[in-house]
């Protein structure tokens, strides 16, 4: 776990500090953020930061102190950025529930560490207090990209527009407490890629510390959270927001290679090619690289042996999916030989296909399936020929006729045959169950982005 924001200089720590920091790295902590909010605590930040590894530092003035800021503060800053343990400027914003500072100059203070995020190259922390309109008025104002809005407080208004310009958010043990039903909801629609979390040492301990001294340690209370709230496990949290943290503050190592198989809840997932026969409008390989902080891009394309090895014991996992960032039927005789070597075993196997497979291969492979997947998916994502047309980009002519009748065949090969479709606009999802009823059988709804 990476806790992306704590305050380890602050006075709370000062009779054991150094057991705090070491506790946390012994918890499971792999890396701390601390935070600064002055020009002082900036300093103290990274002298910390210099004497731990494991510590990162940030520099910045705090919304409550904008009325600190001087002509001379941006270079001060400015200089402590040039640090090669300060990760990020900040933390800066606006916080209009205490109103320590007057509000136009925390705007004009805020402003300011945009610009200086900018110029030295690094990502920005942002606090927002009910100051929700403002706050996004400043960032759409500048086309920030690059920031976290770190202890989000905000509503699901203010989360879909941070989504939609490619911030982080990150969320604290608040969302352990009782009261927090509508934060929750929030923490259940943020995409994968933009999640994190923290503790905002030493205060908002989660539950079962809430009105104690809170430290890094605790993170992982609020990660079993995030995990229940998500439905995904803990371990799916850790990894997603470590890796979201990594490429955030460029710490640590981030996968730059694909992988051949990934881990998601119970199940595993084989990524055997990323060669499509759609270019469908939504697909989530033109967005990104990473699936639950794992990186999908394949430098080649895994043999069947490697693939194997890869899995190693099938029956540790629920299933054994061949997903991955391309249609795998297009690696018919790959998919063949690994599934014989699952079954072998006593695995469990499901394909996920567009289901042109038989387009592809110029003949029904649906036979050669029979007896090695158990349950197939298929992306029907569309109602009638017209708009799977111009939704999914097809290579081949006639498409949509060919999926149906790939569905038609798989009814009398594999027991499980699933369609499923992504709620994006001029899909009617309506039509499309009645097309999986009228076939015979079963059918699911993905939720556009919601990847794994």
């Amino acid at each position: 776990m990476i806790d992306s924001h704590c305050h380890l200089d602050m006075k709370q720590f000062d009779a054991d500090r150094d057991v705090c920091i070491r506790r946390a790295k012994d918890s499971g902590t792999e890396a701390m953020i601390t935070i600064g909010t002055d020009l002082e605590s900036s300093k103290e930040a990274i002298g910390l930061a210099k004497t731990y590894p494991y510590v990162y530092a940030t520099a910045g003035i705090h919304p409550h102190s904008a009325s600190t800021f001087t002509i001379n503060t941006y270079d001060a800053l400015k200089t402590l950025c040039s640090n090669d343990k300060v990760v990020a400027v900040g933390e800066t914003g606006l916080d209009y529930h205490y109103d320590h500072s007057p509000r136009q100059i925390q705007r004009e203070v805020f402003a300011r560490h945009i610009e200086l995020a900018s110029e030295v190259t690094l990502p920005l922390v942002i606090h927002s207090r009910e100051a929700k309109e403002d706050t996004l008025e400043l960032i759409k104002k500048h086309d920030l990209k690059d920031a976290v809005l770190h202890c989000f407080s905000g509503d699901l208004h203010m989360a879909d527009v941070l989504v939609a310009q490619g911030l982080y958010i990150s969320f604290s043990g608040v969302v352990t407490f009782k009261k927090a039903q509508q934060l929750r909801e929030v923490l259940q629609m943020v995409p994968d890629d933009l999640l994190m979390i923290e503790t905002d040492a030493p205060y908002l301990a989660p539950l079962p510390f809430r009105g104690k001294r809170n430290e890094p340690s605790f993170l992982r209370y609020t990660a079993e959270v995030v995990a229940q709230v998500r439905g995904i496990s803990l371990q799916d949290v850790i990894r997603i927001t470590t890796c979201n943290a990594k490429r955030l503050f460029r710490i640590g190592d981030v996968a730059s290679t694909g992988v051949i198989t990934y881990k998601i809840r119970d199940s595993l997932y084989i990524n055997v090619t990323n060669r499509c026969t759609n270019e469908c409008a939504f697909c989530i390989r033109y967005k990104k690289d990473f699936v639950k902080g794992h990186n999908m891009r394949l430098v080649r394309e895994p043999e069947a042996e490697e693939i194997i090895a890869a899995i190693g014991n099938p029956l540790i996992h629920k299933e054994v999916v061949f997903c991955g960032y391309g249609e795998p039927l297009i690696r018919l005789e790959t998919v063949k030989d690994v599934a014989r070597d699952v079954k072998a075993r006593g695995g469990t196997v499901r394909v996920n296909t567009n289901g042109l497979g038989n387009l592809v291969h110029k003949r029904n492979i649906l036979p050669e399936l029979s007896g090695l997947v158990d349950h197939i998916c298929i992306s029907l994502n569309a109602q009638d020929a017209q708009t799977y047309e111009r939704l999914c980009k097809p290579v081949f002519k006639g498409a949509y006729d060919g999926l149906l009748d790939f569905v038609k065949e798989a009814r009398h090969y594999i027991s499980v045959v699933t369609l499923t479709v992504v709620d994006t606009e001029g899909v009617d999802v309506n039509k499309c169950q009645a097309i999986a009823s009228r076939l015979g059988v079963s059918f699911r709804v993905r939720h556009l982005d919601v990847v794994g």
